[in-house]
């Protein structure tokens, strides 16, 4: 059987954060799923001076001693290395879309959702219309710009519209809080939504794979909240800094998070809503989706966030392993649906 080529297309046209993110998943699916019977791995790397370099490693002196070259080098190389898929890591909004726009471009396959959904995806307000179109409850909200004075009465959730693991994001409890409130959204982006604070409940994500044309639903994973001291999920709850300065996880504990028993009446719910969004947002091999539990057991839709990168610590490889399947099965099962009849497609 061929080797595939794969190449993992990594960092951020956007900023160092990004960047850095982008490399801590990246590093863990390298070494997870390294098999030099079945793949040889490539690197892009991508720094936010839009600078490409083509590393051995992901380690920060391999990154260093590899010169960097512009787009139109980049493309050059590209074009001449017979790469069979793309697996794109890069979180910030240039790389989910324009970068994989590149690559239609080029004519290679990637895994994951296209630019265009990832544009929609990662502008929540757009997906939440889709999905509500689509008869998926959402909370009332509205967008607003600079200037603009919200009219839902609060309790309200204030979010930047496009900033991810919830940057910016504030539960506001009283009209006097909205100017703070606004003024750290718009930090992180040029509109904001104010949407109506849903009681708890639950907070769950539900992962959505596809796999010979069936969707299967993913067990799912709950965070850690509660009504009175923990009403919302913040950024300290997702990603943590180290002592020297490299991101890392936060919410791999099974203290802020864990997988929900399957028998948990919630699961099938959810997941039922979860392929209905997967359909109205038209993705394809797998998505994620961010769900809220009223107390009366009835999911509301958050967001979207449609990526994986295939390292053990990513949700949806965290939700597969739960449901049995291993991490290197879950990858040949989104390359087989990547490549679909192509003769590389692998065995799992």
């Amino acid at each position: 059987m061929p080797v595939l080529n794969i190449l993992h297309l990594v960092g951020s046209a956007h900023n160092d954060f990004y960047c850095d993110l982008s490399r801590l998943y990246a590093q863990d699916c390298l070494a997870a799923t390294a098999d030099s019977s079945l793949y040889n791995f490539q690197i892009a790397y991508i720094t936010p001076d839009r600078q490409w370099r083509f590393p051995d490693s992901l380690r920060r002196e391999d990154i260093a001693l590899t010169k960097p070259i512009p787009l139109f080098d980049a493309i050059q190389f590209l074009t001449g290395q017979n790469i069979d898929i793309m697996l794109p890591q890069m979180f910030c909004i240039p790389g989910m879309t324009q970068y994989r726009a590149l690559f239609d471009l080029l004519k290679i396959p990637y895994i994951g959702n296209t630019p265009d959904i990832m544009a929609i995806a990662a502008h929540k307000a757009r997906a939440k219309a889709i999905v509500e179109a689509a008869g998926v409850k959402v909370p009332r909200g509205e967008l607003l710009h600079q200037g603009d004075v919200p009219t839902i009465t609060p309790p309200a959730v204030i979010k930047p519209v496009s900033s991810d693991n919830s940057l910016g994001v504030t539960l506001v409890k009283d009209v006097t809080e909205y100017d703070a409130a606004l003024k750290k959204a718009f930090e992180y982006a040029s509109e904001v939504i104010v949407e109506e604070f849903i009681e708890l409940g639950r907070e769950v994500r539900c992962g959505i794979i596809a796999k010979d044309g069936e969707l299967i639903g993913l067990p799912l994973e709950e965070y850690l909240v509660d009504p009175h001291d923990k009403p919302i999920r913040n950024y300290v709850d997702k990603l943590q800094q180290t002592e020297d300065g490299d991101l890392s996880f936060a919410a791999k504990d099974n203290i802020k998070s864990w997988i929900v028993d399957p028998n948990d009446p919630i699961t099938e719910k959810v997941q039922q809503v979860a392929k209905k969004c997967h359909q109205a947002l038209g993705c394809r091999h797998y998505s994620l989706f961010d769900f809220r539990i009223d107390p009366k057991g009835e999911p509301w839709f958050l967001e979207a966030g449609l990526y994986c990168s295939f390292a053990p610590k990513s949700v949806i490889s965290s939700m597969a392993k739960a449901a049995g399947i291993p991490l290197n099965d879950l990858l040949i099962t989104a390359i087989n649906e990547t490549l679909g009849s192509n003769k590389k497609a692998l065995q799992n």
